[in-house]
């Protein structure tokens, strides 16, 4: 992309996942055009993150531990090249923006309220990962502070859907949408968007997306911006 205004939304995308990305995994710093982590980061969340294009191979592998299988980047221009140290292309995405102080339309047949509490926290994990990592905490009680919401749609007692919140880069990040239902996951999104409406009306919406996530982001009004890729190192014997 050309356009200058695009250009700042993807770097800021970039810089609010990472500083997301290093708050779950507890680790991690900042580098001219990288955020990395030299030891392991939890599962689903890389162990580096590029901040610019100008971000080369070298100076990703340069802060990452590729000893250990495991290791992937987020290459958050889709600029890299990867390959030849070992890595496949695990998948790609695409970046997405709403303008700031854009709400959803309201309505639902979900109770929204925010996250409270180790216990809570757990809960919400569980019904994130559908019961596969909950226990796992790979959500710390940490995260529960200001500028990171974790948002839960009930239905009763049990939770139903939900997303994530999280402000940094000159922007306020989406992820870790889910619902039972297509409905419930179109739900999560408007929440999701009347919250960071309600709570930072000053700040773009940002995230990132593919398949069918991309898709129910589109429909909640977010406009795709830029590709990223994400890439895995192969196991070696």
């Amino acid at each position: 992309m050309t356009d200058p205004d695009a250009r700042e939304l993807l770097h800021a995308a970039a810089r609010n996942n990472a500083e997301w990305c290093g708050a779950v995994s507890r680790s991690g710093h900042f580098r001219r055009t990288v955020w990395c982590s030299p030891r392991r980061t939890p599962p689903l969340y890389p162990d580096a993150v590029t901040l610019t294009p100008a971000a080369s191979a070298a100076d990703v592998l340069a802060g990452v531990d590729t000893t250990a299988p495991g290791c992937s980047v987020k290459d958050s221009f889709a600029s890299l090249d990867l390959a030849p140290a070992g890595f496949e292309v695990l998948f790609d995405a695409q970046w997405i923006h709403r303008p700031a102080g854009a709400a959803a339309p309201s309505g639902g047949r979900l109770e929204w309220d925010e996250v409270e509490g180790p216990g809570e926290l757990a809960a919400w994990e569980a019904a994130w990962s559908d019961g596969e990592r909950g226990g796992t905490g790979l959500f710390h009680p940490g995260l529960v502070r200001q500028g990171i919401v974790f948002l839960a749609g009930r239905d009763g007692e049990r939770i139903a859907a939900g997303a994530v919140l999280s402000t940094g880069g000159g922007a306020v990040g989406v992820s870790n949408v889910f619902g039972r239902t297509r409905a419930d996951t179109d739900e999560a999104w408007a929440a999701a968007l009347d919250a960071a409406a309600r709570d930072r009306p000053d700040l773009p919406v940002v995230g990132y997306e593919h398949g069918e996530g991309l898709e129910a982001a589109v429909r909640a009004g977010f406009t795709p911006i830029g590709p990223l890729r994400v890439w895995l190192q192969r196991h070696t014997s």
